[in-house]
């Protein structure tokens, strides 16, 4: 279906495919976002596109430090929760950042349980 917006024309798709990199890794943050707000805590985002982590989460006087990851399911092990990507980096690690895992095919959001 087209339609206009001003001068600009529309296509509104039926299904939309996101394939740039940083585009899937904004769509995460977005959701990521929406998530913890939805489970009670105050969000402050990173407002450059670099660095250790992706925002700030507090709730009740307790604050986290959050990278959000997209992650990828394992070809490997297909009938297995397994992921692949999402490690955090000596850096991390030291500042106590945790990860939030995003599955684009699901829009689901957990937390990472860090072994390290």
């Amino acid at each position: 279906m087209l339609e206009t917006a001003g001068q600009i024309p529309i296509d509104f798709q039926e299904e939309s495919t996101i394939t740039d990199s940083n585009r899937k890794g904004d769509l995460a943050e977005y959701y990521a976002v929406t998530w913890l707000w939805d489970n009670g805590y105050e969000v402050f985002v990173n407002a450059g596109c670099t660095g250790p982590i992706d925002m700030v989460a507090v709730k009740n006087g307790k604050t986290i430090l959050i990278d959000v990851k997209t992650r990828l399911h394992d070809p490997r092990f297909p009938k297995a929760k397994r992921s692949r990507g999402g490690t955090r980096t000596k850096a991390q690690k030291e500042m106590g950042v945790v990860i939030l895992a995003f599955d684009p095919d699901t829009r689901k959001l957990w937390w990472v349980d860090h072994k390290e």
